[in-house]
């Protein structure tokens, strides 16, 4: 039984010697393996690996992976007409040599974030400062961004290298600081409100335009149109006067006799029509003194 647990005990101080000195390297990690708080080895392939046990070697792991570093803070920026604005970017960056990253920024991808960020936004500054508004919503963004890019390059392969690699900059908003914002949406909305007075003020004077024209056309219309009613008119009446003249010209005394009838009919057209004449002696009832109708130009 001694034996047995001698063995047993003998496997398990093994087993942890070996977990102790054997590690694996994930395809997406570089291995550091360190010897006394110095880099030893720096493992960039996957797979099983050893090391001596602790404390006389020890192991950590950083990512390799493409990595994407966005903005934080909301300071605002100076351009070139002193208007502050505020931008949005992101980075996208990757560590290239693990032993230039751990002497030079730090131990895990957190202390080259917090660096990369500020030497960004340093970036940014110094190009937006030489820009104005305009420019930076325009094309010439894309010349700022690779400017930012080359500089901050610049900056992490200096003299004391990062180790990193900075595959992208880029912005995603461009905006002015909240008051400026909100002065800038009424001078909007002033010039909107302007536009739509002018296009209401022409709409309107169109109308009156349009308007003026189709009742001069109106008036143009009802004149020509009266001006041949009239003209109809008249042919008629000369026509009708011309067939009454005549036919009176055949009978006078029938002519006088109908115009006669006319008149009586004209003179007692309502009930309450009164006349004070003598019907004896006026030449206005000489048809009813006649004792009857002319007829043929004789009476009967």
């Amino acid at each position: 039984m001694n034996r047995i647990g001698l063995v047993l005990s003998s496997l398990l101080v093994l087993l942890v010697l070996a977990s102790s000195t054997l590690f694996v390297v994930d395809q997406r990690q570089f291995g550091v393996v360190y010897a006394l708080g110095q880099i030893k080895e720096v493992i960039t392939e996957p797979g099983l690996n050893w090391k001596l046990p602790p404390p006389f070697q020890n192991v950590s792991y950083i990512d390799k992976r493409l990595l994407t570093l966005d903005s934080t803070d909301a300071e605002p920026m100076l351009t070139a007409e002193k208007q502050r604005v505020v931008i949005d970017w992101f980075v996208r960056w990757r560590i290239s040599e693990p032993s230039d990253y751990i002497r030079n920024v730090g131990l895990n991808e957190a202390a080259g974030a917090s660096q990369l960020n500020r030497v960004v936004r340093n970036a940014f500054q110094e190009a937006i400062n030489k820009r104005t508004v305009k420019e930076l919503l325009s094309l010439k963004r894309d010349a700022l961004m690779a400017d930012v890019k080359t500089e901050v390059l610049a900056k992490v392969r200096g003299a004391k290298p990062w180790g990193v690699d900075v595959v992208d900059v880029r912005i995603t908003r461009v905006d002015y600081v909240e008051a400026i914002t909100e002065s800038v949406y009424r001078r909007m909305e002033a010039e909107r409100k302007r536009v739509a007075n002018e296009l209401r003020s022409t709409g309107a004077a169109e109308g009156e335009k349009i308007r003026a024209d189709a009742d001069r056309q109106r008036e143009v219309t009802i004149a020509n149109a009266y001006r041949d009613a009239q003209k109809i008119k008249g042919e008629g009446d000369a026509e009708a006067a011309r067939i009454y003249a005549e036919a009176f010209n055949r009978d006078p005394q029938f002519a006088q006799f109908y115009r006669s009838l006319e008149a009586y009919k004209t003179s007692f057209a309502n009930k309450t029509d009164v006349m004070v004449v003598d019907p004896s002696s006026s030449e206005f009832f000489k048809i009813f003194r006649g004792g009857g109708a002319v007829v043929g130009g004789a009476k009967k």
